[in-house]
């Protein structure tokens, strides 16, 4: 864990850097598209040496100064499958983001939703030397957080404390000079496939940037589109994006569960090729301007051409009803809804205080989806828009961008993590691991 502990150490501190010198890169690498922004910072809140814990965490007030998309080339279910094209493609969007914003970008922050995310939650104890906790307890107990072994393959993305206690005092955002005998934590832990990791560093530095941090896609989702108070009882934030759907749970602004439906929006567009006999392009545009999951009696007389430029003048003046689109996509939005009522159920969500369900997403502005949504994963649930941020162009406020957005927010308000603090030198015993909302349920 030491070299991914000091990675990660490097890449908060070249954040630090970036936001002290005023600009910084936001990298959204997704299967359908790349999005990427770039931000300006006042310089405010950023003066302190560390981030701390909780609300005294490293801020800044930011803008939106540059911003482009592109289509995502050599990627697939959230992966780096052609290292040449994504390049290419990460290349392009940067380039055009640069030019729209009149400076250049030496460091960005990046994006993560593939890497089959799994979540753990960990525990740790110590005793009070002096009987008030101090910067270097807060440190102490997180190593007392000391992972067990997740594999050769796997990587931790996130580390964040969820939640401090003071002997009996639990549910503290920040527990420094509390009094008592005994500190404790609950640590939200979630790993990812390591070469995923490795390859998307490899990409971005081939393109000659600097990578200054990468977070989950499932995290910055949900940072930017569920609102404040959602954050805070606790809400799922459920993006529906091109190559898979990420699913993240919440609660007094922590995430504190993360996982995925290797089943996106590419494959319902795959569906309407291979069931309607239909080239790509043209299923996806059929999915996105005649698609849904909700048919009434008028669609079967709802006839869209299909031709195309064959030749053949049977095959060029092809009609299909508007009801066989619903009919192929139905069932495999079903299954995606499914997928997740299944994640909710193993994450223990039913014991959260409130209920709530937010869709975002590109997926989640099929028309019909919510009313199909609410009667699988229950009545509370709704759309999400991600936050407005400032200079941010109109046609980047949909929820296909919600990662991007939230990736803004984590550059600019980061939340503590493990590698914020200095780990003291001794080594820790692996604890056992436990439900990362184990601590909810007993402070409620």
């Amino acid at each position: 864990m030491s070299d991914l502990y000091q990675m990660q150490r490097t890449m908060r501190n070249l954040r630090r850097a970036a936001l002290q010198r005023g600009v910084i890169g936001i990298l959204d690498i997704g299967t359908s598209k790349i999005a990427c922004l770039v931000l300006t910072f006042d310089g405010s809140g950023v003066s302190r040496e560390a981030d701390g814990v909780g609300p005294m965490a490293g801020q800044a007030n930011f803008r939106v100064i540059g911003s482009a998309t592109t289509r995502a080339r050599g990627m697939r279910g959230g992966e780096i499958e052609v290292m040449a094209e994504t390049e290419r493609a990460v290349r392009t969007v940067v380039a055009a983001a640069q030019k729209m914003a009149g400076v250049r970008v030496d460091h960005v922050i990046a994006c993560l939703s593939g890497g089959r995310p799994a979540s753990y939650g960990l525990a740790g104890e110590i005793t009070l030397a002096s009987g008030k906790v101090t910067e270097q307890d807060v440190a102490s107990v997180l190593a007392a957080c000391d992972a067990p072994d997740f594999g050769r393959d796997r990587e931790v993305l996130h580390a964040q404390p969820v939640n401090f206690a003071v002997d009996h005092r639990s549910g503290l955002g920040d527990p420094r000079d509390h009094s008592g005998n005994r500190l404790a934590c609950d640590m939200h832990v979630l790993t990812v496939d390591a070469d995923v990791i490795g390859n998307l560093a490899h990409c971005i530095r081939r393109c000659d940037l600097e990578l200054a941090g990468i977070a989950s896609a499932a995290y910055t989702s949900g940072r930017a589109s569920l609102v404040e108070d959602e954050q805070e009882l606790g809400a799922a934030c459920v993006d529906l994006g091109g190559g898979g759907t990420s699913v993240s749970i919440f609660v007094k602004k922590h995430m504190i569960f993360a996982d995925s439906v290797p089943i996106g929006g590419n494959l319902i567009t795959q569906d309407i090729s291979h069931g309607l006999r239909l080239p790509w392009a043209t299923a996806e545009r059929l999915k996105t301007l005649n698609g849904g999951v909700e048919a009434t009696g008028r669609d079967d007389r709802d006839l869209i051409e299909v031709g195309g430029q064959t030749g053949d003048w049977e095959a060029d003046r092809r009609t299909v009803s508007r009801a066989d689109v619903i009919g192929v996509m139905r069932p495999r939005v079903e299954e995606v809804l499914e997928s997740v009522r299944e994640i909710l159920d193993a994450a223990g969500f039913e014991h959260m205080p409130s209920q709530q369900i937010v869709l975002t997403g590109g997926g989640s502005q099929i028309p019909g989806l919510d009313g199909l949504a609410a009667r699988i994963l229950g009545p509370q649930v709704r759309h999400g828009r991600p936050l407005r941020i400032d200079g941010l162009p109109h046609q980047m406020t949909d929820p296909s961008f919600s990662s991007a957005i939230g990736l803004a927010l984590f550059a600019a308000h980061p939340q503590d993590e493990w590698w914020d603090f200095e780990m003291p030198v001794s080594s820790y015993p692996a604890r056992s691991l436990k439900r990362a909302y184990r601590w909810f349920r007993n402070n409620w």
